[in-house]
């Protein structure tokens, strides 16, 4: 079947402190198809790090969800698909896309991407240790100068991976930059394996031009952060102009999964160190929520009336106000 933008697979792509279990039940109640966790470090899975655990909770009515670690040490990643070899997962997934220092410092994220090898041994490594399917995400490749995707597409079918995102922009461009649509094209042409695409799509049009390379799903990032809609605009609902009607709707619905998803961790990690719940919601309300007010009057004093708040009471009472 043609893809088109009412019937392609639209994924919530893994983005660090976002992708927490509220926004993407957010994003699932918009129509998303498919959502994956932020990125879970291996080496601190593996190491039993408490409060990397956090990060694989989910909420009900999530799903399908994958869980994408990162990592590159091979016995790191193989200790780790079995601790997220868990019910709620339906895939693990190899972040070798990442350009952070953070995450390539240490070898990880679009480090890998310089080495399809190495790439070929991790996801062995994970293979071997989990009875999920498995998948990889990574880019076109360091830099123009240095195009690696093909031979990464490769690593991932002969590692035995059921697909691979790739995220058109080489690890030089990090977030911003042109798309390279001609390469996607052709490493879905070069692929044995199902190709998911990556990178700015905002609009319909977006939508339409990355169908035209013939991928098979379209993963959705940073667009969704402050429009978790995007994913049934992208399938033609009407668009909602900004209001305080929409923000307030978006912020109120956020925040009360925001709650649910506390009471989650303190009843099932008792051996972590959960935020207390006024602490929890404050913090996501200044560095998540307060962007719903995106392009409504007064939106910077919006934001910055949240960024006081430190109880759940002071959130409700700006709302209130607004």
């Amino acid at each position: 079947m043609n893809k088109t933008c009412e019937n392609v697979k639209l994924v919530l792509a893994p983005l660090a402190d976002f992708t927490d279990a509220p926004f993407r039940k957010m994003c699932f109640d918009f129509g998303a198809d498919m959502a994956y966790t932020e990125m879970v470090s291996a080496a601190a899975l593996a190491h039993g790090h408490a409060a990397t655990r956090i990060l694989l909770e989910s909420l009900p009515g999530e799903g399908p969800l994958g869980c994408q670690i990162f990592g590159a040490n091979p016995s790191d990643v193989a200790n780790a698909a079995k601790i997220v070899s868990l019910p709620q997962f339906c895939e693990i997934n190899l972040n070798a896309g990442c350009p952070m220092d953070k995450v390539t410092r240490s070898g990880a994220g679009a480090k890998l991407a310089e080495s399809p090898e190495k790439v070929y041994e991790l996801l062995v490594a994970i293979k071997e240790n989990t009875s999920l399917p498995i998948t990889l995400k990574t880019r076109l490749g360091p830099n123009p100068h240095k195009t690696t995707v093909f031979e990464l597409v490769d690593a991932a079918y002969r590692a035995g991976c059921s697909g691979v995102t790739v995220h058109a922009r080489w690890t030089s461009q990090l977030h911003g930059g042109d798309t390279h649509l001609d390469l996607l094209a052709e490493a879905v042409r070069r692929s044995p394996i199902p190709v998911t695409g990556n990178g700015s799509i905002r609009t319909r049009n977006d939508l339409q031009a990355m169908l035209a390379t013939g991928i098979d799903a379209v993963m959705i990032g940073r667009a969704a952060i402050a429009e978790p809609e995007i994913f049934s605009l992208l399938r033609g609902k009407r668009k909602e102009p900004p209001s305080m009607e929409r923000a307030r709707r978006l912020f109120t619905s956020h925040m009360g999964y925001l709650i649910d998803f506390h009471a989650k961790l303190v009843a099932h990690l008792t051996g972590c160190r959960i935020p207390e719940l006024n602490q929890f919601v404050a913090l996501k309300a200044r560095t998540h929520l307060s962007r719903y007010f995106a392009g409504t009057p007064g939106a910077a004093a919006i934001r910055a009336s949240f960024n006081t708040a430190k109880t759940i009471a002071d959130i409700l009472a700006i709302l209130d106000s607004l």
